[in-house]
């Protein structure tokens, strides 16, 4: 179940930050200097960050708790497939919708 929710909150954050760039230039109008890369930059660095503290800070947690490695390795692994899982989903969607 948590690794299931991990990966729920990744596809959450990766959709809010879609709806950034789909609606980016609407909302903050076009960026044509250094601001632009400044920016993706900083998004990229904070996404990964976001997104490595989604997956690993229970498993890390766990980890210090139990001082055993395949109970944080399984929760990872279990995240990975939930992850792939939504990626199929979404990409099953995006086929099947109509045009």
């Amino acid at each position: 179940m948590v690794a299931f929710l991990q990966a729920l909150g990744v596809v959450a954050y990766c959709s809010l930050i879609s709806l950034i760039f789909w609606q980016g230039q609407n909302w903050f109008g076009r960026v044509s200097n250094f601001i632009g890369p400044l920016l993706m930059l900083i998004l990229l660095s904070t996404s990964a960050m976001i997104c490595g503290l989604v997956v690993f800070a229970y498993p890390v947690k766990l980890y210090l708790k139990t001082k055993k490695f395949s109970p944080p390795l399984k929760v990872i692994l279990s995240t990975a497939a939930w992850l792939a899982v939504f990626c199929i989903l979404i990409m099953l969607g995006i086929i099947l919708w109509p045009r």
